[in-house]
């Protein structure tokens, strides 16, 4: 008996790419309001697979999804790590009083918005997806922790190096010996849903990010074994991981948008967070608590996960594309935005490369701005030193005792 659950389509080269919906435009209904602000924004970006009943029809190149990033890396090697993500996929201005409660909460939806042609993926997303299976209620599920170096399938081991890293979760039946794999993801890879496209025809950014779960059958384990991390974590009961299929679908189909960035006021202990990332590492942490809700009990292993983070003093909320890029906008604050993402085209030669990159320096070092989309609302943030790190911390595996006392 299989769950009636199924990945949406995949967007590859002659297939239509699943675009998140435009601030501005139609757009789901949020079942959280905003933090404050006074009803600003709407809209959200997303990439998802197992939230609507669709079949998948593909099959074939890598996937891959995307992470953050290496302890203690030079802000220098993490610009060109930007413009990196970039390639891959690809003032403040206003009178509104600033958030005061921190962190800006990541909102969710009540539906996946329908996918915009023009956001095509280079890599087709969850290829071999499959539905999640019912398991029977007295089975044993060994699960495993995954975690492999992010593009493996394009640069070998070498951001396994920098602790570059991508987080998974395996499955074991021990009735059936079936294995299965379940990550989540960019639709479009990491580029498109950290930096817009500048569209010539189009007033405002136009964001092509969506992140998603993706369920298969099998582990490869070789892939997780060579330069990465295949680790038992616990064993759960049949009724354990049906519980959990049920809540990755609702959690898929009301988290819909990818967020690369962590953003903090500094690298010290206990500092303002002013921003969470929203990506794979962050879906297997939830998982992982809502299996020790559930009764799951973790062995004590240490884990690390891969972060990508900023530093800024407290952000400034500038609006949503209306309020920004529409008729009554701000023609300058407008600009400004577009101007920076300028320089985070993909595929440019080496010259414009290299000329970007002094453009970015410019721009974050220099002049230490970064304008931040978040929530489908832009943000200005008054960058700080060391400006972007790249770490690999120890976040541990929960405890169930203090997980349900918690509760």
């Amino acid at each position: 008996m299989r769950r009636n659950l199924r990945l949406l389509p995949s967007s590859g080269a002659d297939a239509q790419g699943q675009g998140a919906p435009r601030p501005g435009l139609a757009a789901p209904r949020m079942l959280l309001p905003p933090a404050s602000q006074a009803s600003r924004g709407s809209g959200s970006t997303g990439c998802s697979l197992m939230a609507q009943e669709v079949d998948t029809a593909q099959g074939a190149e890598m996937r891959r999804g995307a992470g953050a990033a290496r302890g203690r890396a030079s802000w220098c090697w993490a610009l060109a790590l930007l413009w990196l993500a970039a390639v891959q996929g690809w003032s403040r201005a206003s009178g509104i009083p600033s958030r005061r409660h921190w962190p800006v909460p990541y909102k969710r939806f009540d539906f996946r918005p329908k996918p915009d042609p023009y956001c095509q993926a280079k890599y087709t997303f969850c290829p071999t997806g499959s539905p999640i299976p019912v398991m029977e209620g007295d089975d044993d599920i060994e699960v495993f922790r995954l975690q492999a170096p992010v593009w493996e399938f394009k640069y070998g081991d070498l951001l396994e190096h920098l602790k570059i890293m991508h987080d998974a979760i395996g499955f074991r039946s021990t009735l059936t010996g079936k294995n299965y794999t379940m990550e989540w993801y960019e639709l479009f890879q990491l580029g498109n849903c950290t930096f817009p496209h500048l569209r010539p025809e189009m007033d405002a950014p136009f964001w092509c990010n969506q992140g998603a779960a993706c369920f298969f059958e099998g582990i490869d384990d070789v892939h997780w074994k060579e330069n990465g991390t295949l680790v038992q974590v616990a064993t759960i009961s049949g009724n354990m991981f049906n519980q959990m299929a049920k809540w990755v679908k609702q959690d898929n189909e009301t988290g819909i948008y990818y967020e690369t960035w962590n953003v903090k006021a500094s690298p010290e202990k206990g500092a303002e967070t002013w921003f969470d990332s929203y990506d794979c590492s962050k879906f297997v942490l939830r998982t992982f608590n809502k299996l020790a809700e559930f009764g799951a009990e973790f062995k004590n292993i240490e884990t690390n996960y891969t972060r990508i983070f900023l530093y800024s003093g407290e952000p400034t909320y500038l609006g949503n594309e209306t309020s920004v890029f529409g008729p009554t906008g701000n023609k300058t604050l407008g600009l400004a935005i577009k101007r920076f993402y300028y320089p985070f085209k993909p595929h440019l030669p080496t010259k414009e490369f290299l000329l970007s990159l002094l453009q970015i320096f410019d721009a974050v070092i220099v002049h230490r701005q970064f304008y931040l989309f978040y929530n489908f609302e832009y943000w200005f943030l008054p960058m700080k030193f060391p400006f972007i790190k790249i770490t690999y911390e120890e976040i541990p595996l929960p405890n169930r005792n203090k997980t349900l006392s918690g509760l």
